[in-house]
C-alpha cells in the first residue's frame, strides 16, 4: 500500500467501517464493530485458560462473519500484550533490574536471575517448534490441525488434563519458589498452544499446576512467560499483514481491535489472579469440556462447517 494513499484509507474506514479492497469481497472484510468484538474476544480469552485462538475461530464463524484469519488473530495479540505489560510493570522492572544487578556480582542464584533466565530458557521450545511448523507446514493457515472438530477436540483434551492438575496437583510453591527449571518445563506445555484449541495460558497453567505451583503462582508465571512469544508471534503477523496490504482489515478496524483487546485483556488478567488465589480451575475445565462437546454437536448437526 502507497503511503500517500493511507490517511484517504484511514478517512473511508472512519466513515463506512469497511474499506473496499480490489479483489477481496467485502463480506470477508473485517470492519470495526467485528475488530472489536474480536479484540473483546481475544481480551477475555487469551488469558484465561479456554483458548483464545478456538474462540476466535468459532465465534467469528458462527456470527457469519467467516475466519478472521492467524494474521489478524496474531496482530490483536499485541493488544494483550500491552495489557499484561502494564499490569505486570513492577514485576517486570524488579526481574530486569535484579538480573541486571545478578550479572554485575555474579550472583548467578539471584531469584530475579533465575527468574529471567527460565523466562527466556522457556521461550526457546515455542519459537523452535513455530520455525519448524514454518519450514515444513508452510500453509500450516489451511492445516486439518486449524479445523473446527480439531480445535473441539483439543478443547475436550486440554479439558480433562487440567481437570488432572488440579485434582493431584499438590499446589504448595509460590512465585519466589520458582527457578530456571519451571521456566523450561512450562516452556515446552506452552509449545503445544501451536496446536489451534489447546491454550497456551490453558497448557502452561495446567503444567504449573502438574509441577506444584499454586494456582495463582502458575497463572502469574504463565502471563509472564506468554510476553516474549505472543510479542514476536505478533509483530511478525503484523509485519505480513502490512505486507499484503492489509488485504481484509483497515487500519482504523485494526486500531480498534487492539484497543479492545487491551482493555479486555488487562480485565481478564486482574479478575483471573484475584479468582484463583481463593477458588479452582473447575469452571473452566467444565467450560471447555462443553465449549467442545457444543462445536462438535454443531459440526455434525450442520450449523457450523468444519473448515
Amino acid at each position: 500500500m502507497p503511503f500517500q494513499a493511507f490517511f484517504p484509507l484511514l478517512a473511508d474506514v472512519v466513515t463506512e467501517g469497511t474499506v473496499e479492497v480490489p479483489g477481496v469481497p467485502a463480506e470477508s472484510q473485517i470492519n470495526i464493530f467485528q475488530a472489536v468484538i474480536l479484540g473483546l474476544v481475544q481480551g477475555l480469552t487469551e488469558f484465561l485458560p479456554i483458548s483464545s485462538t478456538a474462540h476466535l475461530k468459532v465465534v467469528p464463524v458462527a456470527l457469519g462473519w467467516g475466519d478472521p484469519g492467524v494474521a489478524f488473530t496474531a496482530v490483536i495479540q499485541l493488544g494483550s500484550i500491552a495489557a499484561v505489560l502494564w499490569y505486570f510493570w513492577a514485576d517486570l522492572k524488579q526481574v530486569t533490574m535484579g538480573s541486571v544487578r545478578a550479572i554485575a556480582k555474579s550472583d548467578y542464584q539471584s531469584p530475579d536471575f533465575r527468574m529471567a533466565l527460565g523466562i527466556a530458557l522457556g521461550t526457546l521450545p515455542i519459537v523452535f517448534f513455530g520455525l519448524l511448523i514454518k519450514i515444513f507446514i508452510p500453509d500450516f493457515d489451511n492445516s486439518p490441525l486449524r479445523s473446527t472438530v480439531a480445535i473441539a477436540i483439543a478443547s475436550i483434551v486440554m479439558a480433562i488434563l487440567l481437570g488432572l492438575a488440579e485434582k493431584i496437583g499438590a499446589r504448595k510453591r509460590n512465585f519466589e519458589q520458582l527457578d530456571a527449571k519451571d521456566g523450561v518445563l512450562m516452556g515446552f506445555a506452552q509449545a503445544l498452544a501451536l496446536i489451534p484449541g489447546v491454550s497456551r495460558s490453558g497448557s502452561t497453567i495446567t503444567a504449573g499446576l502438574f509441577m506444584g505451583l499454586q494456582r495463582a503462582t502458575a497463572a502469574r508465571f504463565s502471563f509472564l512467560l506468554g510476553i516474549p512469544a505472543i510479542t514476536l508471534a505478533g509483530l511478525v503477523e503484523l509485519k505480513g499483514l502490512i505486507d499484503s496490504g492489509l488485504t481484509n482489515i483497515g487500519p482504523a478496524a485494526l486500531v480498534a481491535g487492539l484497543i479492545s483487546s487491551a482493555v479486555f485483556s488487562y480485565l481478564a488478567i486482574a479478575w483471573l489472579i484475584r479468582y484463583l488465589q481463593t477458588r479452582s480451575t473447575w469452571i473452566f475445565v467444565w467450560y471447555r469440556l462443553a465449549f467442545g462437546v457444543a462445536i462438535l454437536a454443531a459440526v455434525f448437526g450442520g450449523v457450523l462447517q468444519n473448515r
